[in-house]
């Protein structure tokens, strides 16, 4: 994928008008010097330090009891005496000087004679009673109104964060939270890095044409799509095309997530829908992209939550906002969502969503080209053919060839390998597909005997078969939950399947169990997966494609149907008990039928599924040319 080399922006470029909060340079401390609580702090650091630098401070080097000053008056050594507030200083005939410390509101001259001083020594003691300075008094009224101004600070910082307009402010619930993609914030993803959707793209590309040149269309009398929603399967690229459209518009690019809008706060959505739209609406035109729309835009009735649900608020301020009464802002907003089938039918009509764009699972040319977008920068070896792991990987979207490239690449880098060789690129669509390599799992002889015979009746069963794909490799090396497995080369991607093909599917699932009832007379846990794979296909070829000459052409059972994601809560069936007891009766005879060929399949070639289990148990691993030579075919040219 490419990178995202972002510049500096260029500074405040917004038109005049534009209050866009949510594209305010955050200031998360730059210009401390102009907030109040800045200001706030540095007086209560001066009022401590002030209190400490000039407050009076009391020499006590010489300071001695009270006892001893009684005892120089007694002596008549004493000079004179200066009392300021509570300290006494005593200046004693040789010139030296003591200090000490009286209780306050006591009279020094009556202390000294309750420590023994005659009255005659204290009528001609020299006293001198100088004021001390108020300072002390100013500075604890000011620690007493500290906390006060410490409270009401905080509410005015409150106060003031909750009326500006930042989105993160406090109490800031009903402002949008999309972010605006605008020049240098732009994604450096185009359209070129988008594979395997080309339809999606032709499109999108159309969409960003009209914003950037809506003359060329309003001369035909085109009107604007308000709104284009793409359906596609988890992975399929349908972020990835909404940061090609930001990355290709002209115009600003507001991207947003149906999450962002629903809050536990009633009516936080609402606003931050209309907060959305009046910002999208000073930046006209523009793009709003809403990632998983399916959030907020479920069937408006269905499920709990009553018409007061905050869901359905938001959904239906959605839908004014759309296709209200002012229709001619030139807005587009594309959705993407994975559940088409549970979207709210008034947002899906003309007007609102104009266009569906479908972004389907990729066929085999769609993920050559995706493999390709995805080994740029990457150093492939010249064996790797990205055509022939296209053909390997059917079903997979383009997230999953993404992961897989990348396992490929940590594997060389672990191998300590220059170049990414088609080693690499095999052992990781194992990975991907079955998961990593358990070889600390030690199975005794007897099960890891019963898995060779197992893969083996598989892959002879498939072999044997018309309407089913090749065998590309055989492995009873564990790999995930899996202790062996059976990779498959399809040779095309078969968009339609006939009933001859899916019995041939299920006889080569059913090969496994075979197999083992076959050698060991009894079947083990080991098929389940299998058993589980086939009963559900039974079924679906009887109550969803009509494949079944007992109850005909009917389908008797919703596609995926899901109580916890539709609007029912439990399966309604719509056929009797008599058409239920035919139905388990098919899907049983058809399972029956699967089984019965597979088991056929290997007592006709009995003692090539002997060969082929003992080569697995000795070699673990057998690619397609080994494989047919066991069982004494030719390769094709």
């Amino acid at each position: 994928m490419a990178s995202d080399n972002r510049k500096d922006p260029p500074k405040d470029k917004r038109p005049a008008g534009n209050n866009n909060n949510s594209q305010e340079p955050r200031n998360s401390g730059g210009n401390f010097l102009g907030r109040s609580w800045f200001w706030l702090v540095l007086a209560v650091l001066v009022l401590f330090g002030s209190r400490f630098l000039f407050s009076p401070r009391t020499d006590t080097t010489n300071m001695v009891g009270l006892n001893e000053i009684a005892r120089y008056v007694q002596s008549n050594d004493v000079q004179r005496i200066t009392v300021q507030g509570d300290i006494v200083t005593v200046e004693l005939n040789n010139s030296d000087e003591k200090r000490s410390r009286k209780e306050n509101g006591e009279s020094l001259l009556d202390t000294l004679k309750a420590l023994g001083v005659s009255d005659e020594r204290l009528a001609g003691l020299p006293i001198v009673v100088e004021s001390t300075p108020n300072n002390g008094a100013i500075f604890n009224w000011l620690i007493m109104l500290l906390p006060m101004v410490l409270i009401f600070g905080f509410f005015i910082f409150i106060m003031r964060q909750a009326g500006s307009g930042g989105q993160n402010r406090a109490m800031q619930f009903g402002r949008s939270r999309a972010r605006k993609l605008d020049n240098a914030d732009r994604p450096t993803i185009t359209f070129a890095d988008v594979a395997g959707a080309d339809e999606a793209k032709q499109e999108l590309a159309e969409v960003v044409e009209f914003l950037k040149e809506p003359q060329k269309f309003a001369a035909l009398g085109a009107r604007i799509p308000k709104g284009v929603l793409m359906i596609g399967s988890p992975g399929t690229g349908k972020t990835l095309l909404a940061k090609a459209v930001a990355g290709e518009a002209g115009v600003p690019f507001f991207s947003s997530s149906g999450s962002e809008f629903v809050e536990m706060f009633v009516g936080v959505g609402a606003s931050r829908v209309r907060d959305l739209f009046d910002q999208a609406k000073k930046n006209s035109p523009c793009i709003i992209f809403v990632d998983e729309i399916d959030a907020v835009g479920r069937h408006r009735g269905a499920g709990l939550g009553g018409g007061n649900d905050e869901r359905e608020q938001t959904l239906n301020q959605i839908l004014v906002e759309m296709d209200g009464f002012d229709s001619e802002t030139n807005i587009v907003i594309i959705a993407a969502t994975n559940r088409p089938d549970i979207l709210d039918p008034a947002l899906l009509r003309p007007g609102r969503f104009d266009r569906k764009v479908v972004v389907d699972r990729p066929d085999r040319r769609g993920r050559e080209a995706i493999l390709q977008v995805h080994a740029r920068g990457k150093p492939l070896a010249p064996d790797v053919d990205l055509n022939v792991i296209a053909a390997q990987t059917p079903g997979m979207v383009g997230a999953d060839l993404e992961n897989l490239i990348n396992e490929a690449a940590i594997l060389a880098a672990r191998r300590n390998k220059r170049l990414i060789s088609m080693d690499e690129m095999v052992e990781s669509i194992e990975r991907v597909m079955a998961g990593p390599a358990r070889r600390s799992r030690v199975l005794s002889p007897e099960d890891r005997k019963v898995v060779a015979y197992h893969e083996a009746g598989h892959a002879l069963v498939i072999e044997n078969l018309v309407n089913t794909d090749s065998v590309g490799k055989i492995t009873i090396v564990s790999r995930g939950q899996a202790l062996g497995y059976v990779m498959r080369l399809p040779e095309a991607d078969n968009m339609l399947k006939s009933r001859a093909q899916f019995e041939d599917e299920m006889a080569g699932i059913l090969g496994g169990r075979a197999a083992e009832e076959i050698i060991f007379d009894e079947p083990t846990t080991g098929a389940t997966d299998d058993l589980e794979r086939v009963t559900k296909l039974a079924k679906a070829m009887v109550t969803r494609f009509g494949m079944s000459e007992t109850i005909g052409p009917m389908q008797l059972q919703q596609a995926d149907s899901n109580p916890f994601m539709g609007m029912d809560f439990g399966e309604q069936r719509t056929y009797s008990e008599n058409v239920a007891r035919k139905i388990d009766q098919e899907v049983r005879h058809i399972v029956d039928n699967a089984y019965a060929r597979a088991r056929q399949i290997l007592l006709s070639n009995k003692d090539k599924l002997v060969l082929l289990a003992e080569t697995l148990l000795e070699k673990e691993v057998l690619d397609r040319a080994e494989f047919l030579k066991l069982i004494e075919k030719q390769q094709p040219a």
